[in-house]
């Protein structure tokens, strides 16, 4: 039976407990009361390094996919973390609703979810068998946040996580918005993380002193910074401006969101260096995908100057976690 068969039966269960003059209690459950934001106010200290390989539980979409957690792991093994393991639940532009709800379906579940590493996402979080989970909100976040709740689920998995292990880091994947207006895009990289990321998605679950701290892996703002270095040096081998990071369609025309290997790599970068707060100079860059097969490698000046950026970025924004004067 596909998942989404189970998610069916699931939903068909609601549906009866509904029937049976149950509305009230599941209303709660799918739009939990939030606390009223004051301030914006991050709760996300800094953290210890972990002392050793983690557990890592990534929930999210294609902005997550299979080949970067895979690399990730790939980093981390090389950086002498080796204990470093990792379980996903991913679907097509999923919401954290989508994730959470039953009535919700989470299109392409049982397309993406063909793996070993995939693990049914209620499941992995009560077990509380993970040192971090990374949450990935669906964008474009704005209709995220209009229609799909974005805060409000955002909030309950993190109650959820806590629930079942109080110590297991919790972290915001951080995104970006699509390339459709190529004149914006740099600057909602800029913007978005203060009026929506932080502003509007993590504020109400900063706000709530028992949901506990929530950290962000800043791959939006690594994505700009990135953009900038490689146009003032003016492209490098194998890259002659940030649109190499993204998949291109057969017929060559670029895919306005979706990462290539070049761009998963990037972004694995930024995951290494926010859970192991370790610089990711010198790691390397040649790995392969989740299906085993070689990935396409930046070139080694291009992969030299993603690092420096990565730890430049990561180090400098206290929402990562990573204390100031970390080993670079």
């Amino acid at each position: 039976m596909g998942m989404n068969a189970i998610y069916g039966l699931a939903a068909a269960a609601v549906l009866l407990l509904l029937a049976a003059g149950g509305w009230a209690a599941y209303r709660h459950l799918a739009t939990p009361a939030l606390p009223p934001v004051t301030d914006m106010t991050p709760n996300a200290p800094p953290l210890s390094p972990p002392p050793a390989g983690m557990a890592v539980f990534h929930l999210g979409h294609s902005l997550v996919n299979r080949d970067m957690p895979a690399m990730l792991a790939q980093l981390a093994h090389a950086a002498g973390f080796v204990a470093h393991e990792h379980h996903l639940q991913l679907g097509w532009g999923a919401t954290l609703r989508s994730h959470y709800d039953p009535l919700v379906e989470i299109p392409g579940f049982d397309s993406e979810n063909a793996t070993p590493q995939h693990r049914p996402a209620r499941e992995a979080i009560a077990s509380g068998a993970y040192d971090a989970v990374v949450l990935t909100e669906m964008v474009e976040l704005r209709d995220a946040i209009r229609w799909h709740d974005g805060p409000a689920y955002l909030h309950r998995w993190v109650q959820a996580i806590r629930a079942a292990r109080p110590d297991t880091r919790v972290y915001l994947y951080e995104t970006w918005h699509g390339r459709e207006d190529t004149e914006s895009w740099l600057a909602r990289l800029d913007g978005d993380p203060a009026a929506l990321w932080q502003g509007r998605l993590l504020a109400p679950v900063w706000a709530d002193g028992d949901a506990g701290p929530v950290h962000v892996i800043p791959a939006g703002r690594v994505l700009a910074a990135f953009t900038r270095a490689l146009a003032r040096a003016g492209g490098l081998p194998g890259m002659a401006d940030e649109t190499d990071l993204f998949l291109r369609e057969p017929d060559g025309t670029l895919d306005a969101v979706h990462m290539n290997d070049l761009g998963n790599y990037l972004v694995a970068l930024t995951h290494f260096a926010v859970l192991y707060h370790q610089a990711p100079q010198g790691l390397p860059h040649e790995l392969t995908r989740a299906d085993g097969s070689p990935a396409d490698a930046p070139s080694p000046e291009v992969a030299a100057l993603m690092q420096g950026v990565v730890w430049q970025v990561v180090s400098d924004l206290p929402v990562t976690g990573v204390q100031t004067g970390a080993a670079p």
